[in-house]
């Protein structure tokens, strides 16, 4: 299986809970369409310090990570960030790594998604077709 890359939305959480009670518009929330690694050995996801200051996320402190060179560092996390894949969402803080040249989609947005990568086609499906279903 080659690399799977995919189009999603990352919409800034607090901007999208600011319009819905009518404290800024709609058209105000800071939001960006990226091209995404789909990378099932990631965690959650992981965004460039660029990216995390054109969404306006606040850094909500430090986590340790292992890279897939087993390298360890210390990165910033985030506060919430709406992940959102056709008509699919979660909110996860992000992990930001420095001149990372795309973001990385990891398990946990995977997961929360329903989505699966599907090898053949290598491209994002939903585990259960286009029923969204999610695990309690």
């Amino acid at each position: 299986m080659g690399f799977v890359f995919e189009d999603i939305t990352l919409r800034n959480s607090n901007d999208v809970t600011n319009a819905a009670t009518g404290i800024i518009e709609e058209s105000k929330i800071r939001q960006k369409t990226v091209k995404v690694l789909v990378d099932t050995g990631c965690y959650s996801i992981v965004i460039s310090e660029e990216l995390c200051r054109e969404l306006g996320l606040r850094i909500k402190g430090k986590r340790g990570a292992s890279l897939a060179n087993n390298e360890r560092i210390i990165c910033e996390q985030t506060d919430g960030v709406e992940i959102c894949w056709k008509d699919r969402y979660t909110i996860l803080p992000a992990l930001i790594i420095p001149d990372r040249p795309y973001v990385l989609l990891g398990a946990l947005p995977l997961e929360a998604m329903d989505l699966i990568v599907d090898p053949v086609r290598e491209k994002l499906t939903g585990a259960h077709g286009d029923e969204w279903i999610n695990a309690i």
